[in-house]
């Protein structure tokens, strides 16, 4: 027996748990000042590094990049389980030239600065392709701590935008890293090639995956409800690693994997989601604290000069010039295109791609790591600092009612029974005012509970619903639009 068990172990767990519940009950107040909640698990990470006062010995760039891309793997599947299908539909065209021709756009704009403040071009266009790709968990993440809505298709853009455009930056940096260690290799036609077929293997594949996967989950009848997210997960798995075995991009058929699980009602839907947000937030804030251990403070101090420059000509020229032309043909009002170019900050992709060249061995590859780690920090706080102002002077606040403060949900497993769903008095509908006992709903319909400010309140038969409430509504499927002719629209969670 190991005299030093279960001590050692014991250790890395409160070391661990330590910093999770640091980054955690410090989550509400960094996001209120504008710091995007995974940058604060990085600097967390930092002090607890081999520089910091926790002196965590860590310099594994193999490790990091595998971890990195299962939380990544994790982090899409569930972003695209939660998009619904109608949205993207809505923006997939600009969504798509934003990930595709957008990501290139600022890929170049960086490169070329890069070479101006005395990069080599292979060497430039390099950073330029690792640091190209935005997050829009980030902006998000931000806007939610300050109770700020952005309007619907805004929203929409920015999210499908993140979705697609890491698949992108991956095969930018995969294709710049191979011309860095053999300049010229990589032609343009070629580059344009590998893209293409990258794109269409892992869409296709991933997207078969997540189908048959929601017809699989209608038939199975598994004999505990907790069985059915672990088979999920292995679907998130499948959907990165098959399109990568077929030289496709599995990080676009993680997305789209669970874009088509989640395109239609699931049963156990709403336990599935839950899991998967959870493990998102895991993936994330793990991702995060163990990149924070992985940077040295003072190799980075080295940089901040070059690292500086970047981020600026990044989020005030690049994203902002290349968001302009790529929306030009969308009609989308000028407030909106300045905002998307704005808010393109920066997360943990780009750190985890600027491991890939540290393991190919491309020269002066940590130096990079270092810029990339400097530029992704640079470009994670400015923007975040501005963003819930920035939505405020440029009007965009979504003008749908306040969503509820309490979230009440069943766990089905059919995809034909009952929903509960919650609905929004506003002071015009014909149900305003209205004693619950008197509104003609289909029979085997009820209000299940009311929010009425920020109290759950049991419905009682002579209660009237009043203009603010937010009413939980258990109906069948079937019944739903007539429903909705007397609230209106569901509110979306």
């Amino acid at each position: 027996m190991n005299v030093v068990e279960p001590h050692a172990t014991a250790i890395v767990l409160v070391a661990t748990g330590a910093l999770l519940a640091a980054g955690v009950a410090s989550s509400r107040a960094s996001a209120r000042l504008g710091v995007p909640l995974a940058l604060l698990f990085l600097l967390i990470g930092i002090v607890a590094g081999s520089e910091g006062i926790g002196h965590i010995g860590f310099d594994d760039y193999h490790l990091t990049y595998r971890l990195g891309t299962a939380a990544l793997v994790l982090i899409l599947f569930d972003g695209g389980l939660r998009t619904p299908a109608a949205g993207v539909r809505l923006v997939a065209a600009p969504a798509i030239v934003l990930a595709t021709v957008g990501v290139a756009g600022t890929a170049a704009l960086t490169a070329v600065a890069a070479h101006f403040l005395g990069l080599d071009w292979p060497f430039a266009l390099l950073v330029g392709g690792i640091v190209s790709s935005t997050d829009a968990a980030a902006v998000f993440s931000v806007l939610s701590a300050t109770g700020t809505q952005l309007k619907r298709r805004l929203g929409l853009t920015l999210e499908v935008e993140s979705g697609f455009n890491d698949p992108m930056a991956v095969i930018l940096t995969t294709a710049l890293t191979a011309n860095a260690l053999a300049p010229g290799a990589i032609s343009l036609l070629g580059l344009l090639q590998d893209v293409g077929t990258e794109m269409v293997i892992g869409g296709v594949v991933g997207f078969a995956i997540g189908a048959a996967g929601r017809l699989a989950i209608r038939r199975l009848k598994l004999p505990a409800s907790g069985l059915y997210p672990v088979f999920t997960l292995g679907l998130a798995l499948l959907a990165f690693g098959v399109p990568t075995l077929l030289h496709g991009s599995g990080f676009l058929g993680a997305y789209l994997g669970g874009l088509a699980l989640g395109r239609e009602p699931l049963a156990h839907g709403s336990n599935l989601r839950r899991v998967h947000d959870a493990m998102g937030w895991l993936a994330q804030v793990g991702m995060f604290l163990m990149l924070g251990l992985l940077v040295f403070p003072s190799r980075v101090a080295t940089v901040a000069p070059v690292g500086l420059g970047l981020a600026l000509t990044i989020a005030l020229v690049a994203r902002p010039v290349v968001v302009a032309l790529c929306l030009a043909p969308f009609r989308y009002p000028p407030r909106e295109i300045l905002y998307i170019g704005l808010v393109g900050l920066r997360g943990a992709v780009p750190i985890v791609l600027a491991t890939i060249p540290v393991m190919a061995g491309v020269d002066g590859a940590r130096q990079l790591f270092d810029i990339v780690f400097f530029i992704a920090v640079v470009g994670a706080l400015l923007p975040g600092a501005i963003v819930p102002w920035l939505t405020r002077a440029l009007k965009l606040e979504s003008l749908a009612p306040p969503k509820p403060e309490n979230t009440i949900e069943i766990d089905t497993g059919s995809t034909r029974g009952v929903e509960l769903r919650s609905y929004y008095i506003e002071p015009n509908l014909a149900v305003t005012g209205v004693e619950v006992r008197d509104i003609p709903f289909p029979e085997g319909t009820a209000v299940s509970v009311i929010e009425r400010a920020g109290e759950l309140v049991a419905p009682r038969g002579d209660m009237r619903l009043e203009s603010g409430d937010h009413v939980f509504v258990l109906a069948r499927r079937e019944d739903q639009p007539f429903i909705e002719l007397l609230f209106g629209r569901a509110e979306e969670h």
